[in-house]
């Protein structure tokens, strides 16, 4: 059984057992062990029928319910059998494993920490708690999790087969095949060994090698659904590293089609979507009056720090570059991808409206929700007394209107690169799943959405009192030198050439992005212009994107497309030179 190690305590007392029914038992963990669910499961109703409950019956129902895609009805069975015997290691193993698929990440946590609590010696627990953790983005208690299940059990498949993940992420790609190899020596043909595998050859240059494997793979029917996306997102780039962009692109559209169905009954129906946010509160913020915001708010005591700087702009802006250059200033910290605004966010931007309170708010909300905000950074172990603080989350552009009333004194870098590229990469790419990226997981919803996410942008230079600054990330990456002298002179720093050492950081990076594998690889312009391969398939969102080609590169919008009409800020009139 799938993480169903050590079947459920058969002996133990249950009313009116007969030894039939024990017999029965028996037989239901037999086939479950022997990979026979369907049977088992058969079994299992059978028992029920028979008025018996224990929680081997209810896991072996519940994993048949996950087979089939009904993971809420898994979860029902499942809390039933712990409910029925809350000791029991299997079952309570089996209902976190079903929350991490549903992607209640937290809830998975906990319980995966009690059965830890309970008996720290489960190698299983410990693995399990890994992949928890690392869905938390807690990539290195993840990595010390996985690693505590390996010292426990030198074969334990899961954990060898995580730490290969993590590796293959770093762009550790030799490290990623040995964990990997470990992994498949335990289990022959673990499927995330294999992922990770394919990983390594993609980033050894082997995509023809990588494209073999996971073919293998996507032929075999035993695969879940986020492991057949990601072989199939896997063997896009592949393809694409080919050249054979047509082929490329069928099945990135597959890998997102399957993410899409994983991921429908959580954000399909969600009201309002990450679109119809964005469009609502570019509204929100064109119906109100300039003067409001740019209004002095309460300001107190700057906080723990020299300086604040918020780097946003779109997912793939370049936005992981940009801190990972400005980490290496020894006057520095940063902190990546992290929702420390989220307390403000859940009180004054449920819905654009509720800004209006932020506007009225007294002087002591604003001290509580500052507070809230550094004690959330303080909780990531980043030491920021005294340094200037960058806080990186690409998607912080639509708070922006929240980062102007707390700490009106900050200064703002926003990312920017050709928007074809953009969104040619969010389409692309496996992100962790939320409602923006199941938003990206078609081109059309991908141009939509940033469309939206800029326009938001643009209303908020227009009524926000904050020191802008914009950094295109074709400017970094063919004059990086003058470019980001440029952005120390606007942060009040001195270039420091550590800056430059960003390639050798990115292995020992805390936290794990889609950029990460790709900054290990140093400066390179491999990336610009990539979306002229796509133009055919990328012709129906051209339209939504030109306007913001003309808008930040100089090109003039296609014929009957003019730019946004909020649109004013041209990137040369932006602070510090806009990248010029």
């Amino acid at each position: 059984m799938r993480g169903r190690k050590s079947a459920a305590h058969v002996g133990a007392p249950v009313s009116g057992e007969r030894e039939a029914l024990r017999e029965l038992l028996l037989a239901i963990q037999r086939s479950a062990q022997g990979g026979e669910v369907a049977r088992a499961a058969q079994l299992a109703e059978a028992a029920l029928a028979e008025g018996l409950e224990h929680p081997l019956i209810f896991n072996v129902l519940a994993l048949r319910r996950e087979l089939a895609g009904d993971l809420s009805e898994a979860e029902r069975l499942l809390r039933r059998a712990v409910a029925l015997s809350p000791t029991d290691k299997p079952a309570r193993n089996a209902l976190g494993l079903c929350l991490l698929r549903l992607a209640r990440h937290e809830e998975a946590l906990e319980q995966f920490d009690a059965l830890a609590a309970a008996d720290p010696a489960l190698p299983f627990v410990h693995a399990s708690r890994g992949n928890a953790l690392f869905a938390l983005t807690r990539v290195q208690e993840a990595e010390a999790a996985f690693l505590r299940a390996v010292d426990l059990d030198p074969r334990q498949a899961v954990a060898l087969a995580g730490l290969a993940r993590i590796a293959s992420y770093r762009g550790a790609y030799e490290q990623a095949r040995a964990w990997a190899q470990r992994a498949l020596d335990s289990v022959p043909d673990h499927p995330d060994a294999q992922l990770s595998l394919a990983s390594a050859e993609l980033g050894e240059r082997q995509p023809a090698v990588a494209e073999t494997r996971l073919r293998n793979m996507l032929a075999r029917v035993d695969l879940s659904a986020e492991q057949r996306a990601l072989a199939s997102g896997l063997l896009a780039d592949a393809l694409d590293a080919q050249g054979r962009t047509s082929e490329a692109f069928v099945a990135y559209s597959e890998s997102n089609a399957l993410q899409r169905q994983a991921s429908a009954a959580q954000f399909a129906a969600r009201t309002p979507s990450a679109l119809e946010y964005a469009h609502s509160l570019r509204e929100y913020l064109r119906g109100t009056e300039e003067a409001r915001w740019r209004a002095a708010p309460p300001v107190s005591a700057p906080g723990p720090v020299a300086g604040h700087v918020f780097v946003l702009g779109f997912l793939r802006s370049g936005t992981s570059l940009l801190e990972a250059i400005l980490e290496g200033h020894p006057q520095v910290a940063s902190l990546e991808e992290s929702e420390s605004l989220i307390d403000g966010v859940l009180q004054f931007m449920r819905r654009p409206e509720d800004l209006e309170a932020l506007l009225e708010a007294p002087p002591a909300t604003y001290e509580t929700l500052r507070g809230a905000y550094w004690r959330r950074v303080a909780q990531t172990g980043v030491a920021v007394a005294g340094k200037i603080f960058v806080d990186k989350n690409p998607l912080n552009t639509l708070k922006l209107p929240l980062i102007a009333r707390l700490f009106p004194r900050a200064k703002i870098l926003v990312a920017c690169r050709d928007p074809r590229d953009v969104v040619l990469s969010c389409f692309r790419h496996r992100f962790r799943m939320s409602a923006p990226i199941y938003e990206m997981l078609t081109l059309e919803g991908a141009a939509r959405y940033y469309d939206a996410v800029m326009r938001v942008l643009m209303e908020c230079t227009r009524l926000l009192p904050l020191d802008f600054s914009l950094v295109r990330h074709e400017d970094v990456v063919s004059g990086f030198a003058r470019e980001m002298r440029r952005v120390c002179d606007f942060l009040g720093l001195q270039w420091d050439a550590a800056m430059g050492d960003f390639a050798a950081r990115s292995h020992a990076r805390a936290a794990l992005t889609p950029s990460t594998a790709q900054l290990a690889e140093g400066l390179n312009a491999q990336g610009l212009g990539r979306w002229r391969r796509y133009r055919e398939q990328l012709a129906p969102v051209l339209p939504i994107l030109a306007p913001w080609v003309g808008q930040f590169y100089d090109e003039q919008p296609g014929a009957g497309q003019a730019p946004p009409r909020e649109a004013a800020l041209h990137r040369a009139s932006w602070p510090a030179g806009g990248g010029n």
